[in-house]
């Protein structure tokens, strides 16, 4: 075949293609029948068993194929024609689906008369956004109310589906997953696209190599680069309150960890993330060492020198750097049996601050919030475990 003679043939098989499926779509819209004559559940189960297909395919198929037959007249034409293939068809029911209940029939029906129009010279993509701006083209005159009530109604299903998980892989990873308002996920992927802007590439010495400046790595690679790039740029200081301290990472090492070339840390934060508990949160004296200096994440050296953290009677509140200092030593609250972690907790005085209580390390233990209210409950009292846990007892 010649070159022209290849280009032709194609066109006509698309087309053909399209009349072919047009045609199988119109036959299954009116096979119930046959569904019930074998006991399916439905036309779409029978076809599913008896040709092959998958069931989310065929019931896809069966969902198109009925609204082909009673709402799509226009589009069904199309097919029919071989001027819309099956993806084109696809895209435009779901354009006139997404349409406001209160759209008149006419309006949907110029909308579908335009986007078949526009299908013999867009592909799936850009028809899929005329479509979503449709009412602009055929109904100019409520577009604007009628985009926003469905922005609201978007944003308001939007907000009611988002999530965010953490699991540990037990291979010094966590896999997160979330679901976010789009608005929300463009944002994010603004703000990570911007720490993938291309860099002269470097050799392990720091030294630019030669040869192409921009490093080929995948974009998701480069995606997950950057959303730790972005973690370690986040300012604490201009975070929420967290735990009645400012939002902050801790790094514990002791001073000869610090020092040796090879040796292990460890990093005090959220504490609910789920999965392998063998890994934990643990990092190497290496990685401490440049994490305390390039992503304000406070260092705490064991051994080496430390804020004045014992107040005594000179002040009722625990500071910010004694709250830090709990938060080391307690890494939990000390509730016998609970593992919410120190940053959800609250500094407590084991001897009352009233009448006596000094506002010292010594004295003071990190509660969350249940356990707070317990302790000073006249209900409770406290039994120091040997392991610095407290049970509580029920006063009888």
């Amino acid at each position: 075949m010649t070159v022209s003679e290849k280009a032709a043939a194609l066109r006509e098989l698309v087309a053909a293609e399209a009349q072919l499926v047009e045609l199988r779509l119109r036959i299954l819209a009116d096979a119930g029948d046959l569904a019930a004559d074998t006991a399916a559940k439905d036309a779409a189960g029978w076809l599913a068993q008896h040709t092959r297909t998958s069931y989310a395919d065929a019931r896809s198929d069966l969902r198109l194929a009925g609204a082909l037959d009673r709402e799509r007249p226009a589009v069904a034409a199309a097919m029919r024609e071989g001027a819309a293939s099956l993806a084109r068809a696809r895209v435009i029911d779901r354009a006139l689906r997404l349409l406001p209940a209160g759209v008149g029939a006419e309006t949907v029906a110029a909308a579908e008369a335009h986007l078949v129009d526009r299908a013999g010279e867009f592909g799936p993509k850009e028809l899929g956004r005329i479509g979503r701006r449709i009412l602009d083209v055929v109904a100019p005159e409520i577009a604007e109310a009628t985009e926003a009530a469905r922005l609201a109604d978007l944003e308001t299903h939007a907000a009611d589906l988002t999530r965010l998980t953490m699991r540990r892989l037990g291979d010094g990873t966590t896999r997160l997953s979330s679901r976010l308002p789009d608005a929300a996920a463009t944002r994010l992927a603004t703000y990570l696209e911007a720490f993938t802007n291309p860099r002269a590439a470097r050799d392990p010495q720091g030294a630019a190599t030669a040869g192409d400046p921009v490093p080929r790595l995948a974009y998701p690679k480069r995606m997950g680069q950057a959303f730790v790039q972005l973690l370690e740029s986040l300012d604490p200081t201009r975070l929420p309150i967290h735990g009645g301290d400012a939002t902050t990472l801790v790094v514990t090492v002791s001073l000869d960890a610090l020092r040796a070339d090879l040796a292990t840390a460890d990093l005090i934060g959220a504490g609910l993330v789920p999965g392998d508990d063998l890994t934990g949160d643990q990092l190497t004296a290496a990685q401490a060492r440049r994490l305390a200096c390039t992503a304000k994440i406070l260092p705490v050296v064991l051994g080496g020198d430390s804020l004045p953290l014992d107040l005594g009677r000179t002040r009722r509140l625990y500071t910010p750097a004694q709250r830090k200092a709990l938060l080391v030593r307690d890494r939990t609250c000390r509730g016998e049996g609970c593992d919410v972690p120190g940053t959800w907790c609250e500094a407590h005085h084991l001897d009352p601050w009233v009448p006596t209580g000094r506002t010292d390390l010594d004295n003071g233990v990190l509660p969350c919030s249940h356990h707070h209210h317990r302790a000073h409950g006249p209900r409770w009292r406290l039994q120091r475990l040997p392991n610095g846990d407290y049970r509580f007892h029920r006063r009888r």
